[in-house]
């Protein structure tokens, strides 16, 4: 994994600085790697670009080992990592997609927040609150549901959930996304995004904004772009994804999130869900269990983190 988060910030870092944001990379792999606050903290775009590099480094690592994807899963942010990894953008070209993403972000005032239900909970608490400005952004799976909009209107739907006991947590992020009021914002990323070189995808990549996969005639740009006006419904695209009788999905990120929401969403007996980064005794020297998972009929999504 150090080797492939080396060459990888080798390439992002080089985007990086176009951006004013010092190296990554080094301080990844130093003793004391930088926090999410510390990130958030630094130039714009820092927190982004990371994010998007560890994906990318984690697809790698898992392709090194001999666990190549069959197919990606893109989920929110993690969309521009997965048409990367399918070979649509060059990495550093990623990276810098990913910067531009950020910059359009620091202007959409507002915040998200997780609620501990499902969508049928959560439009009962939206319809409480009673504001068309305050809209569910993510549908993970049935027992999580992300809202969006104004921090005013989030703040009285935390309040409905805790009088109706559901549990609620605000989302570390200084923005809003996922929201019809990003319309502008989004023009302008779309027109970003198509300054960027781009090739046919290699692996079939599953949108879970666009609820299928990208075909050859779809626009790039517009797909990405999407992903601030439109919601995630993850779900719907994990059963598209899920095309095999044994469907294995691998978490290409640092977190476990999409790893829980997979499992939860498709049900028990569907399909394995791993997320390497955060399972310590993932297999990556125990070529035993790595031959199992390449046998037979077993398919490898890989989820580039949201």
């Amino acid at each position: 994994v150090r080797t492939a988060v080396a060459a990888t910030f080798a390439e992002v870092d080089r985007a990086g600085a176009e951006f004013e944001i010092p190296p990554l990379g080094p301080a990844l792999l130093s003793e004391r790697p930088p926090t999410g606050r510390d990130l958030a903290h630094g130039p714009v775009g820092s927190s982004q670009l990371a994010l998007f590099g560890a994906s990318m480094a984690v697809h790698r690592a898992l392709c090194g080992v001999g666990l190549r994807a069959d197919r990606l899963v893109a989920v929110s942010f993690g969309e521009i990592a997965a048409l990367t990894a399918a070979g649509v953008f060059e990495v550093a070209d990623g990276a810098r997609i990913a910067c531009r993403l950020a910059q359009c972000l620091s202007s959409c005032e507002g915040g998200m927040t997780l609620l501990a239900g499902g969508e049928s909970s959560a439009r009962s608490l939206l319809r409480e609150v009673g504001s068309p400005h305050l809209v569910i952004a993510c549908v993970n799976d049935p027992e999580e549901t992300v809202l969006s909009g104004p921090v005013p209107l989030l703040e009285r739907v935390e309040q409905a959930a805790a009088d109706a006991g559901v549990q609620t947590a605000r989302l570390k992020l200084p923005f809003l996304s996922h929201h019809p009021s990003l319309s502008q914002a989004a023009d302008t990323f779309a027109a970003a995004v198509r300054e960027v070189p781009h090739h046919p995808a290699r692996l079939p990549v599953h949108s879970a904004v666009l609820g299928r996969a990208y075909t050859a005639s779809d626009d790039f740009a517009a797909g990405l772009s999407a992903c601030l006006t439109d919601p995630v419904r993850l779900p719907d695209v994990l059963d598209g994804a899920a095309v095999s009788a044994s469907p294995l999905f691998l978490e290409a990120g640092t977190g476990s999130a999409l790893t829980h929401s997979t499992r939860r969403a498709l049900g028990p007996g569907r399909a394995e869900a791993h997320a390497p980064l955060a399972t310590p005794d993932f297999p990556w020297d125990d070529e035993a269990t790595r031959r199992r998972w390449r046998a037979g009929d077993t398919q490898k999504p890989h989820l580039p983190r949201s």
